[in-house]
């Protein structure tokens, strides 16, 4: 198997031109450039767009890429796309090869009845991309992700045709099985050997085997090997250790086709009691939800841009991304694999029903421009699901397969079921219990008038088409309303059941559903959201909203283009919250030291008792998603009222101002996990220190110069006066 990059030298215009899917257009004129590309960040941004997206347009555009090939007999040619966004058509010669409409599934097409061998071949790729609010965040549009060129013999192994799985490890010994498609050429092939050779993370051989093929009269053989790697090494977040698969198609000694599969050797269990294990060893998930946009760069984002933005997630004690709230790229689950991250796997946020992509959980909206992937999800939701459990399953990143995105917002009884929403109801869903019992939602859910589709119906459907490719990994769902998914028959489809922003009924969900396990899999990045988890065995971890910012969900905030919720900012650079979160995640010390005006903070200064915090003391139990003002330096009026807070692990800090000491005090005495003092601003050194590490801000002078550093193809600029400030 051959795959080429087919990612250099395309043609591009933001124009339709149906004339552009036929072979002799002149496309002279067009702009030549390489993919992954996204032409919408390269748009300015307009108030007049849509702030769900970003107030970034979408649009037409037209894709063309001319190139020769050399006539070799007996070989098949695909093109593969990771990803087009979205409504794409393909043409090659004038041909029209097919449409895909989703924007995040990979797809591909054979080329070789089309192909011409002596002369000029051209691919011709129409995206539609006119419903550009057709989302809740920012999707960019066009070729956004990699094209490859695949090259096959006439009997081959087809795209994505090995699946490798480890069904028992220990310390001694793991048995893996290798199951291979092998596609078969009219006529058999005589003495045709399938022959897998397995290399260790050092490349030392560990396993050969070879296996006689037999004709298969279906055209199709499934081959299933099964062996053992004695002391295998493996995968884990601390030494994600990956092992090699060669797999090849040989006769007579001549081998007809090749190809590599990258897997890791690790086992993991979701208990209902006792939480999440990998490898045997009790862990929790310290997750974090991303989207797919790199920030300025947009939906076509370099693989540096995601190594940097993980590492940093890392450093903080992250060891899980969720994929919000759709399939990533290829590429980005190669980092998660070599860095050690766990990944859950999110196909879908619209199933039967669609969103309302500007009032989130309103789903009334009817514009032409905001019709997204329910669209086409009766008729393509099977397939676009598979064709990413095909591509994906072999990376050992993955732990979960999540067939969808607080989906109960759009089957009007389920909402109306939970009484959170009725008239005379005035808690918060965040904080609050239930309203109705359990019997009131049964009841409502058998008396409420029913749609054409059913949650618990279509959540089997999703359930049944992924568990038809993947036994190994638990099905979940991020259920925005638990109550009624419970009940409703949604929660019967799935082995893990995910929380979204419900964490005050974790004992709930464990009382009523015993045999079922649980986490948060869309949280606040706040302190009493991850003392619920540790606090409780049985929840397995959580996944924060988010790790870092992204662009859209800014409905009516203009000139704001991005969401704020994210532990970094969309330049990677961490907040407040991240801070928060590595002094929680973290074992080795950690101590981050920030300031603001009093004025300006949250809190409030009781002169005679010393009290410096909320009003509300406990206010911090009801934090959302933006982290609070504050600033990274020590510079203020003389004499101003400040605040100085330390976000740490230490169970004491010590503060001084230019040597002084304004006092030790201890992380018990602050519910909140921040240690406050109030400080009257004098300009020069203030220290933060702990018993094992320490922290300063140095008041800075007048702007000297900048200063650049350079992290791979990141240049940081800071400004800094003449001592380096």
């Amino acid at each position: 198997m051959a795959y080429e990059n087919f990612n250099q030298n395309w043609k591009f215009q933001l124009a339709d031109n149906a004339a552009a899917s036929q072979s002799d257009y002149d496309d002279s004129a067009w702009r030549t450039l390489n993919v992954p590309h996204d032409w919408s960040v390269e748009a300015p941004f307009n108030q007049e767009w849509e702030g769900c997206t970003g107030y970034l347009p979408g649009g037409i555009g037209w894709y063309r890429k001319h190139f020769q090939v050399e006539p070799v007999a007996g070989e098949r040619t695909y093109v593969l796309f990771d990803g087009v966004y979205n409504n794409s058509e393909v043409w090659l010669n004038g041909e029209k090869l097919g449409e895909h409409p989703y924007g995040y599934s990979p797809f591909y097409y054979e080329l070789t009845p089309y192909l011409k061998t002596d002369a000029d071949n051209v691919l011709s790729v129409r995206v539609d991309h006119s419903r550009y609010a057709d989302s809740r965040w920012y999707t960019g549009s066009g070729l956004y992700r990699d094209v490859k060129l695949v090259t096959l013999p006439e009997t081959h192994i087809p795209i994505w045709g090995v699946f490798v799985t480890t069904p028992e490890v220990s310390a001694q010994s793991a048995v893996i099985e290798i199951e291979t498609k092998i596609r078969h050429a009219a006529e058999p092939i005589e003495g045709l050997k399938l022959q897998h050779q397995i290399l260790d993370p050092s490349g030392q051989q560990v396993v050969e085997c070879v296996h006689e093929v037999l004709f298969d009269a279906n055209e199709e053989t499934p081959l299933t090997l099964e062996d053992q790697i004695p002391r295998p090494v493996l995968w884990d977040t601390e030494n994600p250790a990956l092992y090699t698969l060669k797999t090849e198609l040989v006769v007579e000694g001549k081998v007809l086709q090749q190809c590599t599969t990258r897997f890791g050797v690790r086992s993991f269990k979701f208990d209902a009691n006792a939480g999440f294990s990998l490898n045997g060893k009790s862990m929790k998930i310290k997750g974090v939800c991303l989207h797919h946009d790199g920030g300025l760069v947009g939906a076509a984002v370099p693989d540096a841009v995601w190594r940097r933005r993980l590492k940093t997630l890392q450093d903080g004690g992250c060891n899980a991304i969720r994929m919000a709230h759709n399939p990533p790229s290829e590429a980005l689950l190669d980092l998660c694999d070599e860095m050690g991250l766990l990944v859950q796997n999110e196909f879908f946020d619209e199933w039967d029903f669609p969103k309302d992509k500007r009032l989130n959980m309103n789903e009334k909206s009817v514009d032409e421009i905001t019709r997204g992937y329910c669209e086409h999800f009766q008729t393509h939701a099977e397939s676009d699901l598979k064709v990413v459990m095909l591509r994906d399953r072999n990376h050992p990143s993955i732990m979960q397969w999540s067939i969808g995105n607080e989906i109960e917002w759009t089957y009007p009884r389920n909402a109306e079921a939970t009484g959170f929403f009725d008239a005379d109801w005035s808690g918060n869903y965040f904080w609050d219990q239930p309203p109705h019992s359990r019997e009131e939602i049964k009841q409502l859910l058998d008396t409420l008038p029913r749609h054409e589709y059913d949650i618990g119906e279509t959540a089997q459907k999703l359930a049944a088409w992924t568990r038809e490719l993947d036994i190994t990994r638990p099905v979940i769902a991020n259920c925005i309303l638990p109550s009624s998914s419970y009940l409703s028959g949604y929660s019967d489809a799935l082995d893990v059941i995910g929380f979204s922003y419900r964490r005050v009924i974790y004992d709930y969900g464990h009382e009523h559903h015993p045999d079922l396990p649980l986490m948060g899999t869309e949280n606040l990045g706040q302190w009493h959201d991850w003392k619920a988890v540790i606090e409780r065995d049985f929840v397995a971890g959580l996944f924060l909203w988010t790790g870092v910012d992204y662009i859209g969900e800014s409905n009516g905030k203009w000139p704001q283009k991005t969401n704020d919720s994210g532990l970094l900012d969309t330049a990677g650079f961490p907040r407040g919250s991240w801070h928060m979160m590595k002094s929680l995640w973290c074992d080795e010390p950690h101590l981050h030291l920030v300031t603001q005006t009093l004025e300006k903070s949250n809190y409030i200064h009781d002169v005679d008792s010393g009290y410096i915090g909320e009003q509300d003391r406990d206010a911090w139990q009801r934090k959302t998603w933006i982290w609070h003002s504050v600033n990274e330096h020590w510079n203020y009026s003389d004499g101003e009222t400040t605040v100085a807070e330390v976000y740490s692990n230490a169970e004491e800090v010590e503060l001084f101002l230019n040597g002084e000491s304004l006092g030790t005090k201890l992380l018990s005495d602050f519910p909140d996990h921040i240690y406050k003092w109030v400080v009257p601003f004098a300009a020069g050194t203030l220290e933060a220190r702990a018993p094992e590490v320490s922290a300063q801000l140095v008041t800075a002078g007048v702007p000297a110069l900048v200063e650049a550093s350079v992290d791979g193809p990141h240049v940081l600029a800071q400004i800094v006066d003449d001592a380096g400030n």
